[in-house]
This record gives structure tokens, sequence and C-alpha cells, in this order.
């Protein structure tokens, strides 16, 4: 599976902080559970590569 596949799968997905100062991303899917968690830095490069994907992804929509 690569990043153009699409799957109809329903997920949800949580993000926020967590008591021990980590930055949580919380899937849930078919019963599955994925916590991943991150160190604020780790999080906010994260942040920068949707943001950097969504300027893509609009540049691509544009066409």
């Amino acid at each position: 599976m690569g990043i153009n596949n699409e799957r109809d799968i329903e997920a949800n997905m949580q993000i926020g902080p967590t008591d021990l100062g980590m930055v949580r991303i919380f899937i849930e899917a078919d019963g599955v559970e994925i916590p991943m968690d991150f160190e604020p830095e780790e999080a906010d490069e994260i942040a920068e590569e949707i943001k950097a994907a969504a300027l893509a992804a609009r540049a691509v929509k544009k066409r």
C-alpha cells in the first residue's frame, strides 16, 4: 500500500498533549488503537510536513 492507494477504512484520530509533556496522535480503526507519542519539537516538524503536504495538494487540485 502506498500513499496514493485509497482504502475504504473508517478511522478516528485525536491529537493532544499527554500528562508527561508529549504530543500524542491517537488513531483508532476497526478495533485497533495506535497511540504515537512525540516530543514537542518532533510534533512541530510533523505539523510543518502536514502544512507542506496541504500546500502541494492544493497545487495538484488546481491543475
